[in-house]
């Protein structure tokens, strides 16, 4: 039996599963496109509903990779997307959101983001986030690699406090965030999303993860999931296309990291003594 997936609560009450499940990359050979959707499929099974995706992830084409997954059964899982920056003036964050929705095949996205900063006022984008909202087109929208600055910013718009999330970079070899940022999206209810939780796989090859991974009979992944399963307030979203990973990173949620394990991580992996720049890729 498996331990319970734990919850986060986003700011208008709804509780997702703290692991979810990335698709960065998903999409871009036709070839894996099978195996891509019976693993996201598999992660809905094993109760990792969030799904995280954007219309950037091969121009759309992981989108239509998840429409796949969720067909038949959209009650199971909770759907993100992002626009890009490029398209996210308020008349081309609507037409951004209509392309999703169509990718997708689904009538409203639970989460929409805007990836990250870029040349559009912020006041645009909330303005047009609100407006899809009121056309149920989205439940709820945040950010993306928003830092401290951009968080305060965004808090001065009209609307600005509606934000629901903050998906940024975190895993064990990246903890920059734990200075401020993290703290302050707890503070003010706002779940952090974290990308990437494997850094890119190299978490998988570190002599010393494996080590402590050996000593709970589990994986490198699963211990750097589990670090991430004693952060409040944040949702994890590993990218895989495959079902039996997908598996394995659900069973990091039975793994149990000791104050002995949390400390000699802290040692490893020093958290942050003071701010940094929030780091991107």
């Amino acid at each position: 039996m498996h331990d319970p997936i734990p919850t986060i609560t986003f700011p208008d009450g709804r509780k997702v599963a703290a692991l979810g499940q990335g698709t960065w990359r998903m999409g871009e050979n036709r070839g894996r496109a099978a195996e891509e959707i019976r693993s996201l499929q598999a992660g809905l099974d094993l109760g990792m509903t969030l799904i995280d995706t954007a219309e950037m992830y091969g121009d759309g084409a992981a989108e239509r990779i998840v429409g796949e997954a969720i067909k038949g059964r959209r009650e199971d899982a909770f759907v993100v997307s992002k626009v890009l920056p490029s398209n996210a003036s308020r008349s081309g964050t609507l037409a951004a959101c209509e392309r999703s929705l169509n990718n997708l095949g689904i009538d409203c996205i639970d989460l929409y983001l805007l990836h990250w900063r870029g040349g559009y006022p912020l006041a645009d984008t909330v303005a047009a986030f609100e407006e899809l909202k009121k056309a149920g087109k989205i439940r709820a929208w945040g950010a993306s690699n928003f830092d401290v600055e951009d968080m305060e910013e965004l808090e001065t718009v009209p609307d600005g406090r509606n934000v629901a999330a903050n998906q940024v970079l975190y895993n064990l070899a990246r903890r920059g965030i734990e200075y401020d940022l993290l703290p302050r999206c707890r503070d003010r209810g706002v779940p952090i999303m974290a990308y990437s939780p494997l850094d890119e796989g190299r978490l998988l090859h570190n002599a010393d993860l494996i080590h402590i991974a050996k000593a709970h009979q589990a994986t490198p992944a699963q211990v750097a999931l589990a670090f991430l399963k004693t952060r409040s307030g944040v949702i994890s979203i590993p990218k895989t296309g495959s079902a039996e990973r997908a598996r394995e990173n659900r069973d990091a949620m039975d793994i149990h990291l000791t104050d002995a394990n949390l400390a000699e991580l802290d040692r490893l992996f020093p958290p942050p003594r003071r701010k940094t720049r929030l780091e991107i890729i």
